[in-house]
């Protein structure tokens, strides 16, 4: 099945941005190969909202969970290759699955090596390798966008998610689909005024809204109700200095 967008990586990056445009309306699949550095994160203490912090990779868990209800496809496995074609791009995972799309999200730190068979643009930095792109997130090949960490954003989620928010924004805007605010306002906000909605608005009365409101305590309680059963991972140099 042919996407309108193809995100390579799981992690905040990849995730942010597909909460973006699979809320637009574009077809949307994540290839991950379950790898997001927050699985190594002990305690994540420095993102906004959550007084205490929160486990990482409950955190993970949740903006994975947003994604699928905003629309997002998910696909396991890490991405080896990528081709243009005349419809967009063919990505092929390390399993032989074949992925195309239209446009494609790199946020698959800190894989780049996909990235040069098409030519697009790469910062060698020592042992560490970005994609080189604008402020947006596009590359200099044209479809191509990448997100988070490996765009050369600072190391945090916080940003990373921001950026992968503002890469999903620009793929919409270049994908010229009817999208800009995506904001849910009150009953009457522009409407009693005389005001068109503006593309992607939507005006709820004061029942949808406590109704939503409910839904989301629940689905918080759901999740914080017991502690997540999995610890963090350590860097695989740990690993190998205990074999």
């Amino acid at each position: 099945m042919h996407r309108d967008v193809l995100i390579v990586g799981g992690g905040v990056a990849g995730l942010s941005a597909g909460i973006f445009t699979a809320r637009a309306g574009l077809n949307t699949l994540v290839v991950s190969d379950g790898e997001s550095i927050l699985e190594r994160n002990a305690h994540l203490e420095n993102y906004p909202g959550f007084p205490a912090g929160i486990d990482a990779r409950l955190y993970l868990r949740m903006t994975r969970d947003q994604a699928e209800r905003a629309g997002c496809e998910f696909a396991e496995g890490r991405v080896t290759e990528l081709a243009e074609r005349e419809d967009g791009f063919a990505a092929t995972a390390e399993s032989g699955d074949r992925y195309t799309a239209d446009r494609v999200v790199a946020a698959s730190w800190s894989d780049v090596s996909y990235l040069r068979e098409i030519d697009v643009g790469v910062i060698d930095r020592g042992s560490k390798a970005f994609a080189d792109v604008d402020e947006y997130g596009r590359a200099d090949v044209d479809g191509v966008y990448a997100a988070g960490r490996l765009a050369d954003e600072p190391h945090q989620a916080i940003v990373a998610a921001g950026h992968g928010a503002k890469v999903g924004l620009a793929l919409v805007q270049d994908s010229e689909s009817n999208f800009y605010h995506d904001w849910v306002a009150p009953e009457g906000y522009f409407t009693e005024r005389g005001i068109d909605l503006p593309p992607a608005t939507e005006e709820i009365d004061e029942a949808e809204r406590r109704g939503r409101e409910a839904e989301s305590r629940e689905v918080l309680r759901e999740y914080i109700a017991e502690p997540l059963d999995a610890e963090p991972t350590m860097h695989p140099s740990v690993d190998d200095d205990e074999d």
